[in-house]
């Protein structure tokens, strides 16, 4: 999968909410960044890196590659901050180029995508419910965790950093309908995880 370039990044973010007032979200900072101010460059790191590191540990599981996909984000955050342009915020732009790089470790270790296919469909497109009792955000994050490659990004880009299918068909080179299926499994295996989890500590 070629990397998206960071031209389209910022214009993928800017199509969300183009009446906002992207310029006052830390101008100063990345001003003062764009002309090499190191201290500024610790201030943005400051101000987004636990967010970005918990997105790349939602995406990849393994605390050492989310903290080497952070550290390389931020070297390309600082390498290509002159052509940010404020058409979206410096978070989603920052974000967009985390995520991406995500998404480029998980080709290269091969995640594999489970192709959809039609006679599927009903099964896919039918609700998953999930019982109030299911709905721990660190439960539910755990059973997460325990999702194949291919389930867990397109579930952490669906439901936890707000990306359509469009938008994750694009990202990871794979079809709409792709990434559906592959929510719509996810979903179904965090079902029954959680169920398994709810029995167990219920014996």
């Amino acid at each position: 999968m070629q990397a998206l370039k960071l031209v389209d990044i910022e214009r993928s973010q800017s199509r969300k909410a183009p009446n906002l007032d992207y310029a006052s979200t830390h101008k100063d900072v990345v001003e003062r960044c764009k002309h090499g101010n190191r201290q500024a460059q610790f201030e943005l790191y400051r101000l987004y890196s636990r967010a970005m590191y918990n997105i790349c540990l939602r995406m990849l599981r393994n605390e050492q590659d989310a903290e080497d996909i952070l550290q390389r984000s931020f070297l390309d955050v600082f390498s290509h901050l002159d052509s940010f342009r404020y058409q979206s915020s410096v978070g989603a732009w920052i974000k967009r180029i985390v995520v991406n790089n995500c998404i480029n470790h998980l080709k290269r270790n091969k995640v594999h995508f489970e192709a959809f296919e039609p006679r599927h469909a009903a099964v896919e497109d039918a609700p998953v419910p999930l019982r109030e009792t299911d709905m721990d955000v660190e439960r539910i994050k755990h059973a997460v965790g325990q999702l194949p490659d291919g389930y867990r990004a397109v579930f952490t880009l669906y439901l936890f950093e707000g990306y359509d299918h469009q938008e994750i068909a694009e990202i990871m080179g794979i079809t709409e309908a792709t990434s559906k299926s592959q929510l719509s499994r996810a979903k179904q295996k965090v079902k029954r995880l959680l169920t398994q989890e709810h029995t167990r500590s219920n014996r």
